[in-house]
């Protein structure tokens, strides 16, 4: 079963920047190199507010423990994210990923399982 994490988080006005550039790298990175990451998309939630949100799908919780948040490129951005983030803005959730519905499945929406 696959495994989500989803990340909310405010970025300083004067910072927005450099925190794009920064997880646009950890982003591109996590998906090129770590074989348990298989999608890590990030959303402007409310400009006016400076809020994202980051959708990351990975193989299980390992690959997040192990093959991610150890990892060189996540070093790199907890450095950029400690000055770039308004302090306690992040709220991390995950869990195990249990219905994805895409149009590319020709799902029927309006009908039960």
């Amino acid at each position: 079963m696959m495994f989500a994490v989803h990340v909310t988080v405010q970025v300083r006005p004067e910072c927005r920047e450099e925190f794009l550039s920064a997880i646009d790298t950890a982003a591109r990175i996590a998906v090129r190199d770590e074989p348990g990451c298989h999608l890590f998309d990030v959303t402007e939630i409310d400009p006016s507010s400076n809020t994202f949100a980051f959708y990351e799908l990975y193989t299980d919780a390992e690959a997040v423990e192990a093959g991610h948040r150890r990892s060189p490129h996540f070093r790199a951005w907890r450095q950029v994210a400690d000055r770039v983030l308004v302090p306690g803005s992040q709220v991390t959730a995950s869990g195990a990923l249990l219905v994805t519905a895409r149009k590319s499945d020709r799902v029927q929406f309006g009908e039960s399982r």
